[in-house]
Order: structure tokens, then sequence, then C-alpha cells
């Protein structure tokens, strides 16, 4: 199934376009991130967390005041999908169910006339939470380097580094988006947390999909065109490749839209990393994979 009949667009003369593009993203995220930050999940900066569930909506300042009174301090306090849903996060530890059952008796003491239920509760000790963060870095930074020596192996070597500064291109970028709009609106308010970090691993496997499919395209074409030049058969392989691109990342991206949006807060983090990711490793396939392989051979040929 071809969504285009055929197609003889230009990519790759434009691909100095798509680097400003590139580099202007990659700065404001990195700005982001280094100013702002990201906010991790209870995951990776331990302490304990509750979603509590309340008969009619109650004020997030009436429940700080409250907490404050009974000594749990720096707790994070927000609406939790639902309005009648609230997160309580805090740093603090107690040995076993003690805060959770505190803060419970704390809520049940300052609304009495508005019962609460406990929907969640969890606990992470400080240490596990660092050696999951750091865990998380290694897992994404093997997966990478496992994709280089994959490629490397299946084409040449600067295919895989191509695949490579790809997907380092989307993670940084998805990372920076996260960074920038986080916090803008309550429905743009995530969190590092392990379900995003499994969206980062999947962009992994999504993004370079694609650039293997055209990589794969560029070496049949290479060997069917042997009068063409590097640049019209890169230029043709992704053109063969663009309707498969365009299915493929259209119909994941849709799914993925709808979860974000109807999801509710549990996905939502997942649904928008993998959202942005795949339109960042789509357009990535193109214009930083096939474009890092054609300027290493126009180089190669110049020295």
């Amino acid at each position: 199934m071809r969504f285009f009949k055929k197609t003889n667009l230009n990519f790759l003369s434009v691909r100095k376009t798509f680097y400003i593009a590139s580099l202007t993203l990659l700065s404001f995220g990195m700005i982001s991130l280094f100013v702002k930050g990201v906010d991790y999940g209870i995951d990776f900066l331990g302490g304990t967390e509750l979603v509590v569930q309340f008969q009619t909506p109650a004020q997030i300042s009436v429940i700080r005041d409250a907490l404050n009174k009974e000594g749990i301090t720096r707790a994070e306090i927000k609406v939790y999908g639902d309005p009648l849903n609230i997160l309580i996060r805090t740093p603090m530890h107690e040995f076993g169910t003690v805060l959770g059952d505190k803060i419970k008796s704390t809520l049940e003491k300052n609304f009495p006339n508005n019962p609460t239920t406990i929907l969640e509760e969890q606990k992470i000790g400080p240490k596990i939470g660092a050696e999951l963060r750091r865990g998380a870095i290694y897992a994404i930074l093997a997966s990478l380097i496992v994709m280089l020596i994959y490629i490397g192996f299946r084409f040449k070597f600067i295919y895989g580094v191509g695949a490579v500064v790809a997907l380092f291109h989307d993670v940084l970028i998805t990372l920076g988006i996260i960074s920038l709009l986080d916090g803008m609106t309550p429905f743009l308010d995530f969190e590092i947390d392990q379900n995003m970090i499994a969206a980062f691993l999947t962009l992994v496997g999504l993004s370079v999909n694609d650039s293997v499919v055209i990589f794969d395209r560029i070496r049949e074409n290479l060997k069917i065109y042997k009068t063409m030049s590097l640049f019209e058969v890169i230029n043709k392989s992704i053109n063969d490749t663009i309707s498969r691109t365009i299915i493929t990342s259209g119909t994941i991206f849709v799914v993925l839209f709808i979860i974000m949006i109807f999801g509710g807060e549990v996905t939502r983090g997942f649904a928008f990393t993998l959202t942005i990711g795949i339109v960042v490793g789509t357009y990535s396939s193109i214009y930083i994979a096939s474009a890092v392989v054609y300027e290493w051979s126009l180089r190669k040929k110049q020295s």
C-alpha cells in the first residue's frame, strides 16, 4: 500500500535548513534542561506518594496547610486527573505505612464532612531511587551502543554512526521539548518516571527502524543504479520508502495522540513522549541519519 503513488522530492538539497532547525531545537531544549530542568517522579527521587480521592473537590491550599501543621512539609500536592483525586507526594520516609496513615488521619480530621479514600500508595527509598535513575541512563546508553554495533555490522560503520547520531538527536530534542513545556498547563505537568523511560526506549526502537528501512533501500539501489550518484540514490531511496514511513508513523501517531488525550494521567507522560518522539524520529531518519551518511561520503571524496 502506497500513500503516494510516486514522489520525486529532493530531500537532501534542503538538508542544511533542517540542520539549522535541529540545532535551534536542541539549543532551546538544552538551555531549558540546564536552567529549568525536569521533574523526577518518586521512582527516581524516593519518598512517599499517595493518590487520595475525596467525595467532593477539596482546595489544595487547605490540604497543604493541614499537612504543614502536622509536620509534613515540602509536599507536592496537585489534582490527579479527576478533580476529586489529589496526588500527594513528599520526600519524607517512615517505616511501613506510618506516613501514609498519618496523612490519611490528617485529612480525615481536617475534612470531617468530605470522606477520603486512598486509591494508591507508593514508597521508595532514596537509595533505590538513585539506583533506578542510574539504571535508566545506562539502559538508554546501552540501547544506543547496541544499535550502533547492529547497524554497523548489517550495513557499514558510517550507517551505524548516522543512525546513532539520529537517535541521540531524537532523545535530546524530545527531552528538551518535555522540559520546555513541563508545567505550562495542568495537562502538560510531566515527570520523568519509569513509564517515560520506557517511552524513550520505545522511541529508540521505532526511530532506528525507520532509518534501517531507508538504509536497506539505499543499499539495494546502489547495486541497481550504478550510474547514479550517491546524492541521487539517497533521494530516490527516501522517496521509495516515504509512503511506508507516513503510513507506519502516522498510524502510531494517531493511536498515541488518542491515548494522550483520553488515556488519563497515568499514561499521559508515556504517550506525550512517544507522540513527540515519533514526529522527531521520522524527520531524523531522513534529514539526520541519511544526511550523515551522505556528508561523510562527500567529505571522503574531497579528502
